[in-house]
């Protein structure tokens, strides 16, 4: 079975137990099938992790912010020009500490992924989370981002209107915040797109996410002229969060229900909230200055580490 198979018949296989009148016995066998299935997603393709990271049903970064935090203040607008709703984010509590939380923000059906421009920023969005950023630091208030997207906006539009002057500012004002920050990868993050509000103290991923400098398609176009073998790409980039961490490029691996997190959000949510509540304590210790530098010096050295 391919990977779509075995997530669309675990997804059935839930529905079904969830419907009234579902006898003793035959739920023993729905849940014997659902265990086979399970193990089945154990040892995947980079490919596979390519389609779990896209998948329609995974959370969306109003999902990971609705579980995680309390009392949003939604913040809008880049004071320069337009709305850029493919970012979102704003004032939240964690635990009773104000912090900044923004991400990429994905629709869940075909109006929203208009709406929201499929998760691709404009430069207005890039320059909206940098206001949301600098503001944070202004009040000492933690910062989390949530990486979910193929890429920056390629558009007409977006580069008259400043693209790679957004992001490349952002990646420049993101290394010296004077604030802790950490990127959580929750689906897929291409290129500078990503890396545009990931450049943070400590940036983690979702077991099955991907984190690359582009898709599989534009890979395998660029070196083969031939967008169809994606599959081999992605053997080939090594954008898996197990690569990732093997390299020290990612500081840890959240785990995720067998198949994605769209079978158990609960679960992930759980573990971020611990996970976050952790590495806040530990930066803690750290003066405003040692968390600019100690950021700086993580990405300035990443070479280093991917080398060995």
């Amino acid at each position: 079975m391919t990977i779509r198979e075995i997530d669309e018949r675990m997804t059935a296989i839930e529905e079904e137990m969830r419907g009234e009148g579902v006898t003793f016995a035959r739920r023993k066998a729905l849940e014997h099938e659902y265990a086979s299935l399970c193990n089945a997603c154990e040892n995947l393709t980079a490919h596979d992790n390519v389609y779990l990271a896209r998948h329609r049903r995974r959370p969306k970064v109003d999902d990971y912010i609705n579980a995680l935090f309390t009392d949003l203040f939604v913040q809008r607008g880049d004071l320069l020009s337009k709305e850029d709703q493919s970012i979102f984010g704003g004032i939240a509590m964690f635990h009773g500490i104000p912090v900044t939380v923004l991400g990429h923000r994905k629709g869940r059906n075909i109006n929203e992924n208009m709406q929201y421009n499929f998760g691709m920023p404009e430069p207005e969005g890039y320059r909206k989370a940098l206001r949301m950023m600098k503001q944070a630091e202004k009040f000492g208030r933690p910062i989390i981002t949530f990486i979910d997207t193929p890429g920056a906006y390629p558009g007409l539009e977006a580069e008259q209107h400043g693209q790679s002057n957004a992001i490349a500012k952002n990646l420049a004002e993101m290394s010296a915040i004077r604030t802790p920050i950490i990127s959580i990868v929750t689906g897929e993050g291409s290129s500078g797109g990503a890396l545009a509000i990931g450049v943070a103290n400590k940036v983690f991923m979702l077991e099955h996410a991907v984190y690359s400098v582009l898709s599989p398609e534009g890979f395998a176009s660029i070196l083969w002229k031939d967008s169809s073998r994606a599959a081999e790409a992605c053997d080939l980039m090594k954008l898996t969060a197990q690569d990732l961490y093997s390299f020290g490029v990612i500081d840890g691996i959240i785990p995720e229900p067998p198949c994605g997190v769209h079978h158990d959000p609960q679960a992930v949510y759980k573990t971020l909230d611990r996970m976050i509540v952790k590495e806040f304590n530990e930066m803690k210790r750290m003066s405003m200055n040692e968390i600019a530098r100690a950021r700086y010096l993580k990405f300035r050295n990443i070479d280093k580490l991917v080398r060995k």
